[in-house]
């Protein structure tokens, strides 16, 4: 990674690190939660993205380097938080997937941050199961 790039990808997570703290605890705000790589524990972060049908669909501003896309590669069963309820689901990364297009279709506010601090978009879609995954 560039330089310039590494510099923007420690400043931004600095800056999450302790907004998702406040974030994680809106009850309607969308969370994902991946199982910790190493820890095996519930991980949630606050995410932007929109459900389409039986998927919800999300870019990760950092691509790979996102922590919670280093979870979804070692195991891919998630659960999305949507206006307060929970679905289960799994993950799918999508490389060939043209993000910054994807944005277009994602909500404007959340889109806009990702395109102005993101380096190395990668987009996510989310499988959800079917009726009665919700808890």
């Amino acid at each position: 990674m560039p330089r310039h790039s590494e510099r923007k990808y420690r400043a931004v997570t600095a800056v999450q690190r302790h907004l998702n703290r406040v974030t994680r605890r809106l009850p309607t705000h969308t969370l994902l939660e991946t199982t910790g790589r190493t820890s095996g524990l519930p991980r949630r972060t606050p995410i932007g993205g929109r459900r389409v049908g039986d998927s919800f669909w999300l870019v990760s501003e950092f691509g790979e380097r996102s922590q919670y896309v280093r979870n979804i590669k070692a195991d891919p069963r998630v659960r999305v938080r949507i206006h307060g309820r929970w679905h289960e689901g799994t993950a799918h990364l999508l490389p060939d997937d043209d993000a910054v297009a994807r944005l277009r279709s994602l909500p404007r506010m959340n889109s806009a941050a990702v395109r102005v601090v993101g380096a190395g978009l990668l987009t996510v879609r989310v499988d959800l199961d079917g009726p009665g995954s919700g808890r």
